[in-house]
């Protein structure tokens, strides 16, 4: 399914605070998700297989690396566990890198919120501005992002202009 996604990910030091935030806004809390992101060594944009207690999805997307609220292209399937996946996916295109986090998972609306503590990296948060029908506009989803980027005091100096893959790659 291909949607729009207007994001930002950021360091946090404050994720108590957000979260009492976004539970005060009435937030849809998802629950506490384990997720092992394997990235393959796609020949265009970036493909990954999330593993999940709560999500198990097959993502491709295309994004620019800027630091503030970027527009990604996405399209992914929703997909039950599947042992053998991630092999055939890493025997036919390798394997660039894993990603193991504990996310919290919280929505309002349409907009998503991750919490994250990603093993090796640290602490993160993301505000994911998510259009899958179309009718909401890229400008509806800057706003958002932009208000909850507000709203949770988040500053330039803590936005992340890269994905986690690239992220631990630097590590390796």
């Amino acid at each position: 399914m291909p949607v729009n996604i207007i994001e930002i990910k950021a360091k946090c030091a404050n994720a108590e605070n957000i979260r009492a935030i976004l539970l005060a806004n009435k937030a849809n809390f998802k629950g506490i998700d384990h997720q092992i992101d394997t990235y393959f060594k796609a020949p265009i944009g970036r493909l990954k297989l999330r593993e999940g207690n709560i999500e198990n999805t097959l993502i491709h997307y295309n994004r620019p690396n800027q630091a503030g609220p970027k527009n990604s292209e996405v399209t992914y399937s929703r997909l039950p566990p599947d042992l053998y996946l991630k092999e055939v996916l890493a025997t036919a295109m390798g394997t660039l890198t894993v990603v193991d986090k504990k996310r919290g998972i919280y929505f309002i609306e349409n907009v998503k919120f991750h919490l994250d503590e990603v093993k090796d990296l640290g602490a993160y948060v993301e505000i994911e501005a998510i259009d899958e029908t179309g009718t909401i506009g890229i400008e509806k989803l800057e706003e958002q992002c932009a208000y909850y980027m507000e709203l949770f005091a988040i500053q330039n100096s803590d936005l992340i202009e890269v994905s986690y893959s690239d992220l631990m790659m630097e590590l390796e």
